[in-house]
């Protein structure tokens, strides 16, 4: 796994084989973030961001990377808790991020605090997938006025009739879902 730019550009740090999380591709991240551009400046707003799913932590430490305030990282597994921890003590940047082990439904339906950019890539087969955006927007506290959620899925699910839907990227197999 590789950050694709910011401060820690061209960081590499090993997956072991056996996790279950599949870490987005380098390829499918670097245009999702050139893509983003168009919608938020990350080394001029600083936004507070949230990494939904986090699996392997990648979009966390790219966040962090290109300048995020602060990154909350969501995920329930403790393998990948500790994992996405190491990694984020490597760069030294403890600071600016907060690891929560929960379930990221449950995380969103409760949380007091908002954020400026939310990024979300469950499991492809989650059942409750489709429900993630109006999950996302049923909480008024998680999305800051003007924030961009962004959800990860594959090529079956289409968004594009959802009423804060703005965009859809694919980018090989990686499917992005842009809403405000």
């Amino acid at each position: 796994m590789r950050i694709v730019a910011g401060q820690y550009r061209g960081r590499h740090f090993d997956v072991p084989h056996s996790f279950k999380a599949r870490p987005t591709t380098d390829f499918a991240k670097e245009n999702l973030f050139n893509m983003l551009r168009s919608y938020i400046s990350f080394e001029e707003d600083e936004p507070n961001a949230l990494d939904l799913f986090s699996g392997t932590g990648s979009i966390s430490l790219e966040l962090l990377s290109r300048g995020c305030s602060h990154v909350t990282s969501v995920e329930l597994d403790t393998q990948h808790i500790a994992m996405i921890r190491s990694f984020i003590q490597v760069l030294s940047c403890e600071e600016r991020s907060t690891i929560i082990r929960a379930d990221a439904l449950r995380f969103i339906s409760k949380s007091t605090v908002g954020y400026d950019f939310i990024f979300a890539d469950p499991p492809y087969a989650l059942p409750e997938l489709e429900e993630l955006p109006d999950r996302v927007f049923a909480n008024p506290q998680l999305l800051a006025t003007d924030g961009l959620f962004v959800l990860e899925h594959g090529k079956t699910q289409d968004f594009s009739q959802h009423p804060h839907f703005i965009a859809h990227r694919a980018y090989g197999s990686v499917n992005f879902s842009l809403f405000r």
